[in-house]
């Protein structure tokens, strides 16, 4: 093993609810260029697939190196208070056992970049024994020429909805124009939509711009050559059949890898990778041996064999259970579905704060404007099982699942997720302890402004986004005066 002045120091980036709608994949108008020269330079990995598309248990399994359904961390938000069973450890343990220091965050990203949001018992800060002591790194804010070998894993926070997405836009130097934007099909064609499509794309641009802060701050401090830069979305992309779903633009991420001193770049690798496999990529390239009850495995060999599918999974989110599972192969996407009487338009009490495509996608469903395509996101219910063509049909346009032609393909998918299944014990399809999860705050606000400010509701239905921590303020306030 080397030694800590030849370990390569580790940035690991998380960029939140992106899709590869990025320039350097492709994406129209996006203006990227730090990130256009990290992939230029590296190696671009153009099959990365979630295992999961919500935030916390997706952050839990690369955490750990595990499958979220494993380790029982696939409900958002959920056993914060149970500590991982044994023999599992987060990534950080072993990191600080070979004299990595580890990193949460960076004072040069909006808000320092320190979300961790992982489904098991933790701590920010401190020692980590997992039985009495639970933290996960070392310091938060930055890092020091003195903190080598280092671990830094900061969160790109801007793509995340909020309310500083007008301001960001605002500010942009290559401001997306709405009239120029490419929309999927399964879009309606409104000037809201179309506004709301390039309002996040501006993000990209703002959130490319902090990627560059931190590459400069490396090499102020003489140490960018020797930092293996670890790019990846943590959840599919915001919005319609995105976040929360097990569709392309909910499962399909950015992942670039760029080291100078390590790998040779210029690379677009074509090899199926799930979102896990950053762990194991991590911990090779730090010189630790991997653990063995990792599902993770490491990217850095470009040798190293293809996956051969991806089982990926969507359990609960906030008040909304759902339980569903996808087998995505380079050429298909099978899902299915176990909740099948629930409409993809759940009315989920927080993305109706965040979501305004769905709000005037849902008034056109109810008056009948929409085709097929697009109004298959709000009917009552879903289709047990689906099949995609995701390399003719990158879209998910036609369900092949009944088409004779494919009837091979469809049983061999199956076979594939019940050979996971008889590998694994899945815990979402457990039934859930409601005791362990956290109780949507956002559920309480929706009552109150439907009761109390109708013309909010007014006003998202038009499209608007409302300022939901604002509201979410001023009904805290409402609810202790009456009390």
């Amino acid at each position: 093993m080397s030694s800590n002045k030849t370990k390569p120091n580790i940035l690991f980036l998380l960029a939140e609810d992106i899709s590869t709608d990025l320039e350097c994949y492709g994406m129209p108008q996006v203006k990227t260029p730090v990130l256009n020269k990290l992939a230029e330079n590296g190696i671009q990995y153009m099959n990365a697939y979630g295992t999961n598309s919500i935030c916390s248990p997706s952050r839990s399994n690369m955490m750990v190196g595990v499958h979220q359904n494993i380790i029982n961390a696939q409900h958002h938000r959920s056993n914060r208070e149970i500590p991982l069973a044994q023999p599992y450890q987060p990534i950080t343990k072993y990191l600080r056992d070979v004299g990595y220091t580890c990193i949460l965050g960076n004072k040069k990203v909006r808000a320092v970049g320190k979300k961790i949001d992982v489904n098991f018992k933790h701590n920010p800060l401190g020692p980590w024994n997992g039985e009495t002591e639970f933290g996960l790194f070392d310091k938060i804010g930055d890092f020091q020429v003195a903190d080598q070998p280092f671990f830094a894993q900061v969160t790109l926070h801007v793509t995340h909805r909020g309310g500083w997405w007008n301001s960001v836009s605002n500010q942009s130097k290559h401001k997306v124009d709405p009239d120029k934007v490419v929309l999927p099909p399964y879009y309606a064609d409104t000037k809201e939509i179309r506004e709301d499509w390039a309002k996040y794309l501006d993000q990209m641009e703002y959130m490319d711009y902090e990627v560059g802060l931190l590459l400069e701050d490396l090499e102020s401090k003489g140490m960018r050559d020797n930092t293996i830069i670890i790019f990846i979305g943590d959840n599919g992309r915001c919005n319609i059949r995105g976040k929360g779903y097990l569709f392309e633009p909910g499962l399909h991420l950015p992942l670039i890898v760029n080291w100078p001193a390590g790998l040779s770049g210029g690379k677009k690798d074509e090899r199926l990778v799930a979102s896990v496999d950053v762990a194991a990529t991590i911990l090779e390239a730090a010189g630790v041996e991997l653990p063995g009850y990792m599902t993770a495995k490491s990217i850095l060999n470009e040798n190293t064999k293809s996956r051969e599918y991806i089982y990926s999974a969507r359990d609960l989110w906030d008040e909304v259970l759902e339980q569903s599972r996808a087998i995505t192969t380079k050429k298909y996407r099978y899902i299915r579905n176990n909740v099948t009487n629930q409409s993809y338009d759940a009315h989920q009490a927080y993305l109706e704060f965040y979501r305004p495509a769905v709000h005037i996608m849902r008034g056109l469903f109810e008056t009948g404007k929409l085709n097929d395509l697009q109004a298959s996101f709000f009917k009552k219910d879903k289709q047990h099982e689906e099949l995609y063509d995701i390399v003719n049909d990158p879209f998910e346009t036609q369900n092949l699942l009944n088409n004779p032609d494919y009837k091979f393909v469809a049983n061999e998918m199956r076979g594939y997720y019940d050979d996971w299944n008889s590998k694994n014990h899945d815990h979402g399809l457990d039934p859930i302890n409601w005791e362990t999860t956290v109780y949507p705050g956002a559920l309480d606000v929706v009552a109150w402004i439907k009761k109390e400010k109708p013309d909010v509701i007014k006003k998202m239905k038009a499209g608007i986004e409302p300022n939901y921590g604002k509201l979410a303020n001023e009904f805290k306030n409402y609810h202790a005066k009456k009390n």
